[in-house]
C-alpha cells in the first residue's frame, strides 16, 4: 500500500512540474508565467518530496524533506514576487487581456518611484537626494 502512495506522489509531482514547464510555453506574458510556474513547480516538489520521505523512512531524511518543503513554500512566493515585481519595473509589456494593473497609478517609470496610496500632504513631496543633480 505505501509503495502505491509513494508512486502516486511522484507521478502527480512530476505532472504538476510538467504542468508548470507548460505554462512557461504557453501562457503570455512575465506575471502569468511565474504564477504558473511558482505554484505548479511548488506543489510539485513538495509532493516528491513527501515520497522521499516515506521512501527512506529514516528520521534524517524526513527531516531534510521537511526542511525542504517548509524552505520551498516561504521562498517561492517571495522569489516570484520579485522577480515579477522587478519585471513590471524594467517594463516588461503586459498581456492584452489584462484587465487591472494596480501599480500603473502609483509607479512612476521616469524616476522609478512607486507610491504606496497613503502618502499625506507632507510624505508625498519628494525631498532632493545627495545624488540629485543641482
Amino acid at each position: 500500500m505505501i509503495e502505491f502512495i509513494k508512486g502516486a506522489f511522484i507521478l502527480s509531482g512530476a505532472l504538476f512540474m510538467l504542468l508548470a514547464a507548460l505554462g512557461i510555453l504557453r501562457l503570455p506574458d512575465l506575471l502569468t508565467r511565474m504564477h504558473a510556474t511558482t505554484k505548479a513547480a511548488a506543489l510539485g516538489v513538495i509532493l516528491i518530496m513527501l515520497s522521499v520521505a516515506l521512501h527512506f523512512g529514516a528520521v534524517d531524511v524526513v527531516a531534510r524533506a521537511l526542511a525542504i518543503i517548509v524552505f520551498i513554500l516561504m521562498t517561492a512566493p517571495v522569489a516570484a514576487h520579485v522577480i515579477g515585481r522587478a519585471g513590471y519595473f524594467v517594463g516588461s509589456k503586459l498581456w492584452s487581456g489584462t484587465v487591472k494593473d494596480e501599480l500603473r497609478p502609483n509607479y512612476d517609470p521616469l524616476t522609478h518611484e512607486l507610491k504606496s496610496g497613503m502618502e499625506t500632504e507632507a510624505n508625498a513631496k519628494r525631498q532632493p537626494r545627495e545624488t540629485d543633480p543641482s
